[in-house]
C-alpha cells in the first residue's frame, strides 16, 4: 500500500498518543519497580506477564487472597493541585489493607493507569507513589498498564486501579466465628481521610468557595489541600505482626461506608459491636467538616473513618499485649469498645455517647 505524498499523513500521535513518550515512561519507571523487589519476584518489567513464586516466599499451604481497588475523586483534588506523588501510596493502600484484614501478606502489586495524554513527569511522580506504597507494605510491583485515551478523559485528567495479590498460610485464615462476646475492639489511628467521602469534600469546597492552597480552618501551618490528599495509612506490617503472634483474632478495614458499614462485615450475626465515643479523639478535620458541613454524628460516622483506620479484634486476656506490639509497630492505639452478644435483629455497630461527644 503506498502513501500520497500530497496529503497529510495521519500518525497515531496526531489522534494523541505518542508511543515513545510511553517507552520514556517505562525506562524511567524501571528502577522504581526493582526497588520493590522481593523473594519469589524476580522479573523485570516489559513482559507480557509477571510471575512470582509462593515458594520461594516462603509459604507452605498457602491461600491466595486478591483485592482491587482505586482512589475515586480523591485524584481530582491532586490533580486540582497539580500535587500527584502521594496518590500512588493510596492506591496501594486501598488494596493491601483489604488483603491483611483476612491475614494475607501481599505479595505482588500492578496497576492499571488511563489518562487523556501522557505527561511523563507527571505519571512518574503518581508510578513513584505506587513504588513507596508498595515498599511500606512489602510486596513487588511486578507490573501495569498505562493507556493513552484521547476523547475518554479531559485534558489533564487520569484515573487508576489497583490489583493485588497476597498469601496467607491456610491455618492462618482470619475467620469471623472466632469472634465471641467480651472481646475487646482496638482502633488504629488514620492519617486523614485516606480515599473516602471525597465526593463530599469536593462539594464543600465548591459550595464555600475554599482554596486548597490556603491555611487549613483548623491548621494554621498547612494548607487545606495538603492535609485533605494526605495519604493513607499502610497497616500491612504492624496487623501482621499482631496476626503471626496469634495476638489478633480479626480486622475491619474502615472505608467507604465508615465505622457503622465495614465493622459488620467482619462480625457473626450474634454479636454486635458496642463502641465509645468518648474512647479516641475525634481529629480536628473531622470536626471542622460536621461545622462547616453541618454533618450530624451519624452521618459523619458513615462516610468518613473519623480517625480510626483500622479495627482489631483481640481476646480480652491480649488487650494490652496486642496493644504494646501495635504501638511498637509504629500505630497510635486505642481502646474503643468491646464485642457482645446481639440482641434479635438489632444493628451490630453502637456508638455510645455519639451525639453528646461529636455534636457540640
Amino acid at each position: 500500500m503506498k502513501t500520497d505524498s500530497s496529503k497529510k499523513s495521519y500518525s497515531y500521535k496526531d489522534a494523541g498518543v505518542d508511543i515513545e513518550a510511553g517507552n520514556s515512561l517505562v525506562d524511567a519507571i524501571k528502577p522504581l519497580a526493582a526497588s520493590t523487589r522481593r523473594a519469589g519476584a524476580d522479573a523485570d518489567l516489559g513482559g507480557f506477564g509477571a510471575i512470582f513464586d509462593p515458594r520461594a516466599a516462603g509459604f507452605k499451604d498457602p491461600l491466595l487472597v486478591s483485592a482491587t481497588d482505586g482512589v475515586g475523586t480523591k485524584l481530582k483534588v491532586a490533580i486540582d493541585m497539580n500535587k500527584h506523588d502521594t496518590v500512588g501510596i493510596d492506591l496501594v493502600a486501598m488494596c493491601v489493607n483489604d488483603l491483611v484484614v483476612q491475614g494475607a501478606e501481599p505479595l505482588f502489586f500492578l496497576d492499571y493507569f488511563a489518562t487523556s495524554g501522557l505527561d511523563v513527569a507527571a505519571t512518574k511522580d503518581i508510578i513513584s507513589g505506587i513504588a513507596d506504597g508498595c515498599r511500606q507494605a512489602g510486596c513487588a510491583l511486578i507490573g501495569g498498564e498505562t493507556a493513552e485515551m484521547p476523547g475518554m478523559y479531559a485534558k489533564g485528567d487520569y484515573d487508576m486501579a489497583g490489583f493485588t495479590v497476597g498469601a496467607v498460610e491456610r491455618d492462618q485464615l482470619l475467620k469471623a466465628d472466632n469472634l465471641k462476646a467480651g472481646d475487646v475492639l482496638l482502633g488504629l489511628a488514620s492519617s486523614g481521610l485516606h480515599s473516602n467521602g471525597f465526593s463530599l469534600i469536593r462539594k464543600l469546597v465548591a459550595d464555600f468557595n475554599l482554596d486548597y492552597t490556603a491555611p487549613a480552618p483548623f491548621d494554621s501551618q498547612k494548607t487545606l489541600g495538603d492535609i485533605l490528599i494526605a495519604p493513607t495509612r499502610i497497616y500491612v506490617k504492624s496487623c501482621l505482626a499482631g496476626i503471626r503472634s496469634n495476638h489478633i483474632k480479626a480486622l475491619s478495614h474502615i472505608t467507604g461506608g465508615g465505622l457503622y458499614e465495614n465493622i459488620p462485615r467482619i462480625l457473626p450475626d450474634g454479636l454486635v459491636a458496642e463502641l465509645d465515643a468518648t474512647a479516641w479523639p475525634l481529629p480536628p478535620l473531622f470536626n471542622w467538616l460536621a461545622e462547616i458541613g453541618n454533618i450530624a454524628p451519624r452521618e459523619l460516622a458513615t462516610t468518613f473513618n473519623c480517625g480510626l483506620g483500622m479495627v482489631v479484634a483481640v481476646d480480652q486476656e491480649n488487650a494490652e499485649t496486642a496493644k504494646v506490639l501495635l504501638t511498637d509497630a509504629g500505630e497510635t492505639v486505642f481502646n474503643i469498645g468491646q464485642l457482645r452478644a446481639r440482641d434479635g435483629a438489632e444493628e451490630q455497630v453502637h456508638i455510645r455517647e455519639l451525639e453528646a461527644t461529636w455534636q457540640k
